[in-house]
């Protein structure tokens, strides 16, 4: 290579450098790049990503070709800092070997390690651009890729190995989820919170977001007419639970909406109240939160009756407190009837006993233990084994929690001391 100048062959090992860096790059920023998030981009018709994901779908094919081009600029650079060595020292073995060196530490700075980092830091933009790029070299190898892919792929038969697909592996819900806690600022985070509440709603069964049947507000059939008329002149809710004998045997869901005509004509009685009963409906405890939602979406309910496997009322739960755990409180109970769910400045709160565990933890950020009692009254009477009193001081799971108040052999309020 007389004729040609150093400054030349220098050139051109410059310009050899740099492909074989853009192949490097091109490898990492397409299998880097989030299939997802170019799927989006090329259903709204961007060029670019359509062609990346053309490429994406031939993982074979589209390795090929960069690694084709890879390949011989390498072997090209190699050879001309060959000649290089030879032009400038002459066919001295330490010049090769020297040149050899030279050419290894190039390539591994200017061609591979830094345009993969560069690649892999900003591999969705860049993957939009290589489409343009790559898809017309595909185009032009095409014969030599095919040839040589057909090789690798007897290689892998005998191996017995399946070449990877090039569509994106189905996310389990745990993935989701974790793509979810990790969307950051492309997210809001009330959006956030409503999909991870989402993805919950399979593990939570109907027992763990009832009412519990000692917070119930229910009607004796057998009690006189006119307390049962001053009971529902005062209740908060528009569906009450009527029972006959004890509060477990419940005969029928009284609409209160129902006893207008009756009230307004003939005056209540016991035979009106019959008469409007509508059939109960129970649920099994272990029943699905999300399974008995849809039941309630394609049946036109709104209320079901919760009972363990001997047949026992547990509570009661209704469609709104399914949608509550997916978009969070949004509906009032009865005035005066809950404490609010958050500490004070001594880092205390104040939590009604029959709140929910989940609740609890949810609003407070505590992790008192889901897997047996449902309530927090629940949990300190399995922990002491005994009905407290008034004063007793103990610690769950490192949460210390005082018994403030207590009523029918129940926990009614617990003071909660932040951990």
């Amino acid at each position: 290579m007389d004729e040609y100048p150093l400054s030349a062959l220098s050139i051109a090992l410059v310009v050899l450098l740099v492909l074989s860096g853009f192949f490097s790059m091109s490898e990492t920023s397409m299998m880097a790049a989030n299939r997802y998030r170019l799927r989006h981009l090329a259903s709204q018709g961007h060029r670019g990503a359509q062609l990346a994901m053309r490429l994406l779908a031939s993982t074979d094919k589209m390795l090929g070709v960069i690694l084709l081009g890879n390949n011989l600029v390498n072997a090209a650079a190699a050879t001309l800092v060959s000649v290089i060595a030879i032009e400038l020292f002459g066919e001295e073995e330490w010049a090769l070997a020297v040149g050899t060196l030279f050419v290894t530490f190039a390539i591994l700075v200017f061609s591979e390690i830094t345009p993969k980092i560069i690649g892999a830091a900003n591999a969705d933009r860049i993957a939009l651009l290589l489409g343009f790029l790559l898809w017309p070299l595909l185009r032009i190898s095409y014969p030599v890729v095919w040839f040589v892919n057909l090789f690798a792929r007897g290689v892998l038969k005998i191996l017995r190995l399946e070449p990877a697909s090039g569509e994106p592996t189905a996310l389990s819900t745990e993935e989701l989820r974790t793509v979810v806690l990790e969307s950051g600022r492309y997210l809001p985070e009330a959006h956030r919170e409503i999909l991870l509440n989402l993805f919950d709603l399979e593990h939570i069964s109907v027992e763990d977001i009832m009412t519990p049947r000692g917070e119930l507000e229910s009607i004796d059939i057998a009690a006189p007419i006119e307390e049962i008329r001053d009971q529902l002149a005062t209740s908060f809710h528009t569906r009450l639970p009527v029972y006959e004998g004890e509060p477990g045997n419940v005969i029928g869901i009284l609409h209160l909406r129902r006893l207008l005509a009756p009230m307004l004509t003939d005056g209540l009685d016991h035979a009106a109240l019959r008469e409007n009963l509508a059939t109960p409906y129970f649920i099994p405890a272990e029943t699905p939160a999300y399974d008995q939602l849809r039941f309630f979406r394609e049946n036109r309910q709104r209320l079901g009756l919760v009972v363990d496997e001997y047949g026992e009322l547990l509570g009661l739960v209704t469609i709104e407190d399914i949608i509550e755990e997916i978009v969070g409180k949004f509906t009032s109970g009865m005035p005066g009837s809950e404490l609010a769910l958050k500490w004070d400045e001594g880092g205390a709160a104040l939590v009604d006993g029959g709140h929910s565990l989940r609740e609890i933890n949810r609003a407070l950020g505590l992790d008192l233990p889901l897997d047996g009692p449902k309530t927090l009254n629940g949990l300190i009477l399995e922990h002491l084994r005994d009905i407290p009193e008034l004063g007793v001081c103990l610690r769950i799971n490192g949460i210390p929690m005082e018994v403030i108040q207590t009523e029918n052999r129940r926990v009614k309020v617990v003071k909660i001391y932040r951990p």
